[in-house]
């Protein structure tokens, strides 16, 4: 077979936006909402696609959804570090510049919250995927967030891993 050159093979460019179309049955979470987190099923638990929802199309039940490497969004993310039985959450901490946060789809995480800190889903469960890390939204942002023992939802922002 003779080899081609395409005209059409670039998809996406180095340092370009990677925005993508995503059918809300390939989305771990069914529903998605716009601003929110998403994780896209994959093969093997923790290592899944993830990325911020830019928009949806009800109709054709697709979302818009960002995953370029190093943008950032702001979400809510959990404290929770370790789940116990139940799946309840079992210890917390503060959540500081720097620190990884994971898409977590226990099913105690509170409405509408998607990141957290735990590594692992809940007891013998398999790993949260790395969605990315706390980064500082402005020069007034304070840290550390959360902490002091006790379960806490705080608003964050986070540089994405995305598509990298």
């Amino acid at each position: 077979m003779t080899e081609t050159v395409h005209s059409d093979y670039e998809v996406s460019s180095e340092g370009a936006v990677r925005h993508w179309e995503i059918p809300y049955a390939r989305l771990v979470d069914a529903t998605p909402t716009p601003t929110n987190a998403a994780e896209v099923t994959g093969v093997i638990p923790g290592s899944s696609l993830t990325g911020t929802i830019l928009s949806i199309d009800a109709a054709r039940s697709v979302a818009i959804i960002d995953f370029t490497p190093t943008m950032v969004y702001m979400h809510d993310v959990r404290n929770v570090l370790t789940y116990g039985a139940g799946p309840a959450e079992a210890t917390w901490g503060d959540i500081n510049i720097g620190d990884e946060v994971f898409y977590d789809a226990t099913s105690s995480m509170p409405a509408g919250v998607y990141l957290s800190t735990s590594p692992l889903d809940n007891p013998g469960a398999a790993a949260n995927t790395l969605f990315g890390h706390v980064v500082p939204a402005n020069d007034a942002d304070t840290f550390p967030k959360g902490g002091d023992g006790v379960g806490s939802t705080q608003r964050c922002a986070i540089m994405q891993i995305g598509g990298a």
